[in-house]
């Protein structure tokens, strides 16, 4: 990569800064079980405990009060954050229905990659037959890449199974 992109000082090599697992729990509002399956969810996917993400201002549309929880996060860093985008690359991407390789605009401007899952069960983690509820959730992998072509670079170099134009 210091060649393709020309970079003189191999520390100036773009590299991955974190990993964060969100997923949006709206459907709590109405089912409490639902909160408790996606954090054991997240946490068994993730390694760790998430945090709840709560509301900061009320929202009459979405009957949403302040201090609502909202959604589950985690934010993986050194050895788990490696462990979890091998296992992400080589597992998970490889069990997505119908996967076709990732979109090149998943990569944003910045060179972050975002990756959208609408089933949580791809993971090994969770076995589908102990699911009772199915639930999507997001995770961006920020890396310190400077542009959009720094970081597909850095992402196609690290595994990830871009689409073929």
């Amino acid at each position: 990569m210091m060649k393709s992109l020309g970079y003189k000082n191999s520390l100036a090599v773009p590299r991955i800064l974190k990993v964060v697992l969100n997923c949006g729990t709206g459907k709590a509002l109405k089912d409490e079980k639902f909160l408790d399956t996606v954090v054991s969810t997240i946490s068994r996917i993730s390694g760790q405990k998430p945090i709840l993400t709560r509301a900061k201002k009320s929202i009459s549309a979405f009957k949403i009060r302040k201090g609502m929880v909202i959604g589950v996060a985690v934010t993986l860093r050194g050895t788990r954050m490696y462990d979890f985008v091998d296992k992400l690359i080589n597992v998970a991407l490889a069990r997505v229905r119908d996967f076709q390789g990732l979109d090149e605009k998943n990569v944003d401007q910045k060179g972050n990659l975002t990756i959208g899952f609408k089933e949580h069960i791809v993971f090994p983690e969770i076995r589908s037959d102990e699911v009772e509820r199915i639930h999507g959730l997001a995770v961006t992998i920020t890396s310190s890449a400077k542009s959009h072509k720094e970081g597909v670079e850095l992402f196609s170099l690290l595994g990830f199974p871009f689409k073929k134009n």
